[in-house]
């Protein structure tokens, strides 16, 4: 008897510039078509840039806006469910994985995954958020019959301090595509593009303007770094909500000729071998942050906050932690003390052997082979 390929449905705000859509569209690339057909829903009011791309890769975007009433939400997918006839609802829209699950539950699916990408969210702890995320945590933990995090951190973050003796949950570590990491890369042209003299120290950063990122005291570090060093730049890659604010600041402090804001790009391999000398990364809090795996592979020195986890160090000489509790301008003097070292790149092929753990080829197959636990597996 043949078997239908493993019916995957993710779900997800949207298919926007972000780690966690990069990731998947990678996985996209390698799953194999005829074991699995993968298709996203996506609960945002646009489906996102990178849809396009995900139906060339064969894979069907069904948008399914949230909107403010939960129950026609609720319906609605729950009718995209009864059509798809799904073996395997993926969701990874954190604390609202526990409705969507209860709803897939509801239709039959007999694989329902919660996936916590982040060891926190975004919102404040107001009485009803609180309620809000009680209630959700207890569908999780009652109608999906599998987990995953991020990290072990984002695990804890969404499942609790005891995920661990919960044969259901693990952890799943993200995986990047090494190639563009290998290609050669013309850094005078990326330079041009951002008006960036050839021989300038330039200090790099990859990540959505939101409250996580702590691009406010970025900008406190940059401050300091160009009071003592003018000759230095910044290249911060992604947008938000936040950036108008972030741009305005940088105008405030009269940085606005050495801090470069690149938006969202598809390039960052090419402009973080082209552009950055040095990757900072001072997040509040995160899951397992791909732009800083790509950093790693990009072979830059990484400055970051402590409140990154350790899993993410692919080699004991790529990263240097701080705290965040130490004020901006000692942040400073380590990143000017490193740039002055001028640690030089590891060769493309050292430093993408030392990445084999977050490659996409063994991040997809370890998906692969877990999706391969449902019920009806051929």
């Amino acid at each position: 008897m043949t078997r239908h390929p493993i019916r995957v449905l993710h779900v997800l705000g949207s298919l926007n510039p972000g780690g966690v859509e990069t990731w998947l569209i990678n996985i996209l690339r390698h799953m194999d078509r005829e074991r699995f057909e993968m298709q996203f829903c996506t609960f945002g009011p646009e489906p996102g840039v990178f849809a396009p791309e995900a139906e060339r890769l064969g894979g069907r975007v069904i948008p399914c806006p949230k909107g403010k009433n939960v129950w026609s939400l609720g319906r609605r997918f729950r009718g995209i469910l009864r059509e798809g006839r799904y073996d395997v609802v993926h969701s990874h829209v954190h604390y609202f994985s526990g409705a969507v699950l209860r709803w897939a539950q509801l239709e039959g699916v007999p694989m329902r995954i919660a996936h916590s990408h982040t060891t926190q969210d975004d919102k404040a702890s107001a009485p009803f958020r609180s309620l809000y995320r009680e209630m959700t945590r207890a569908w999780i933990h009652r109608y999906a019959t599998h987990g995953l995090g991020a990290s072990r951190g984002a695990a804890a973050g969404l499942f609790g301090d005891g995920w661990e003796r919960d044969i259901r949950l693990r952890v799943l570590y993200y995986g990047i595509d090494l190639k563009p990491f290998e290609q050669p890369v013309d850094r005078a042209e990326v330079r041009r593009e951002f008006g960036i003299p050839l021989d300038a120290p330039v200090i790099g950063h990859v990540g959505r303007f939101v409250e996580a990122k702590n691009h406010a005291f970025l900008l406190e570090i940059a401050h300091t770094v160009l009071a003592k060093h003018p000759t230095f730049h910044f290249l911060l890659v992604g947008d938000g909500p936040l950036r108008p604010a972030i741009e305005a600041r940088a105008r405030s402090f009269d940085l606005y000729g050495n801090i470069h804001f690149a938006g969202a790009r598809h390039d960052v391999p090419r402009l973080m071998l082209g552009g950055m000398n040095l990757f900072l990364f001072p997040s509040i809090w995160e899951g397992l942050p791909i732009a800083l795996l790509e950093a790693q592979a990009a072979g830059l020195p990484c400055v970051v906050s402590d409140s990154v986890s350790g899993e993410v160090q692919a080699s004991e000489r790529s990263i240097h932690f701080l705290p965040l509790t130490k004020r901006s301008y000692k942040w400073a003097d380590d990143i000017i003390l490193i740039m002055n070292r001028g640690l030089a790149r590891e060769s493309s092929v050292s430093r993408c052997d030392s990445m084999d753990l977050f490659s996409i080829e063994f991040s997809a197959r370890e998906l692969a082979d877990f999706y391969s636990l449902t019920p009806f597996a051929g």
